[in-house]
């Protein structure tokens, strides 16, 4: 009797400890008949359909796995931190993970602390470019190593398709309501601003003809006070706003819908988050992934360098397919994405020259910018 509750206990124990591992594991799906999953992905704050970062970069995965018969599989850590981050990780590798993407800035951290802790795994970090987090003085010590890339996308092209195109299908009251006031976030406005001053050129509109009020949040959550700013932008007359802020386009959307407006979603296709989402200004994350993980089976992985995906390698773009414009179509796309794609127009990013730039510094004429503090 002794013996089999020792059994029975020992029996008790691995099958909690099977419970534990499969709770930090997503699922993910195996197409082969082989014990470990290759490609591994580490959410961020969200889970892999969480129409956002993890949603866009698993869909990458998964398409180039499926195709190429690859095992793959996505770990979902307990909480956002930096040891959290580095459990699921350990997690993948002990999985058999060759390939681990993480999406996000908040992996930067993670990430320069792992490539060097697992030299024989190869790193994808979207969004940023690891780094020792301490930013005390004034920047963190940055380093990609052989075996990582940080890939970063052309924010400011993306938002410059949306301000075009809002301009082209006739919008002429814009607004921009942003999260907080990082590099990605303005390089967005920045580009929106400047769409809309090129349409306007290209539609021969006089000085002043199209009016941009000009906001960032200061967070990325949904809040009842980005709310009624949005409402209120509406109220005066705004036809359109590019919410470019996370959750902060709940808010805008959420304002839409009760003013009967429109929004121009950001990062992923978000029309399917409200019929008020006419268009979205999108980082290519799927393309990025696939590219990258093809460039790890075929030996190109581009290993200690921070790349950009942008117009010139399809890195960014609007949802053509289910984007809800006048008149402003394909073909109109296709041909100012052309242009961008062969570096034909000029685009102020957030910084220019060394130098920081700012509303203010925008070259503009036709576009009249209202920024609110």
């Amino acid at each position: 009797m002794l013996k089999s509750k020792k059994v029975f206990a020992l029996l008790l124990t691995v099958m909690l400890a099977v419970m534990l591992l499969s709770g930090c594991g997503g699922g993910g799906t195996t197409t082969t008949g082989t014990s470990g999953k290759e490609l591994a992905l580490i959410t961020d704050l969200g889970t892999i359909d969480d129409k956002s970062f993890n949603q866009g970069a698993w869909e990458g995965l998964k398409k180039y796995a499926t195709e190429k018969n690859k095992t793959y599989e996505y770990y979902q850590p307990t909480e956002q931190s930096t040891t959290a981050y580095l459990d699921a990780i350990e997690l993948a590798v002990k999985g058999g993970a060759k390939v681990i993407v993480t999406p996000g800035f908040l992996f930067e951290e993670p990430v320069y602390l792992a490539q060097d802790q697992y030299p024989e795994v190869k790193f994808i970090l979207l969004d940023g470019s690891p780094n020792d987090g301490d930013w005390s003085g004034g920047m963190p010590n940055y380093k990609v190593a052989n075996n990582s890339v940080g890939v970063t996308y052309a924010e400011h092209e993306a938002g410059f398709l949306a301000g075009y195109a809002a301009v082209k299908d006739g919008y002429r009251n814009l607004g921009f309501m942003g999260g907080m006031a990082v590099p990605a976030v303005k390089k967005f406005g920045y580009g929106f601003i400047q769409g809309a001053e090129y349409a306007g050129k290209e539609l021969g509109l006089g000085n002043g003809a199209i009016a941009i009020k000009y906001f960032y949040t200061g967070g990325f959550a949904a809040t009842p006070e980005a709310q009624a700013m949005a409402s209120s932008w509406y109220n005066d007359g705004v036809e359109v706003i590019f919410a470019c802020g996370g959750a902060v386009g709940n808010s805008v959307m959420a304002a839409a819908e009760s003013t009967g407006n429109v929004v121009i979603g950001v990062d992923v296709d978000q029309s399917s988050e409200s019929a008020t989402v006419i268009t979205s200004a999108m980082k290519e994350l799927s393309v990025s992934v696939y590219d990258c993980v093809d460039d790890y089976y075929n030996n190109r992985f581009p290993g200690g360098k921070d790349i950009v995906f942008a117009a010139k390698n399809d890195g960014v773009g609007l949802p053509m397919a289910t984007s809800k414009f006048k008149s402003f179509s394909k073909a109109d796309y296709d041909a100012i994405y052309a242009k961008l794609a062969a570096e034909q127009v000029d685009i102020w990013p957030d910084v220019r020259n060394g130098s920081d730039v700012s509303v203010s510094d925008i070259p503009k004429a036709i576009a009249t910018v209202q920024e609110f503090n």
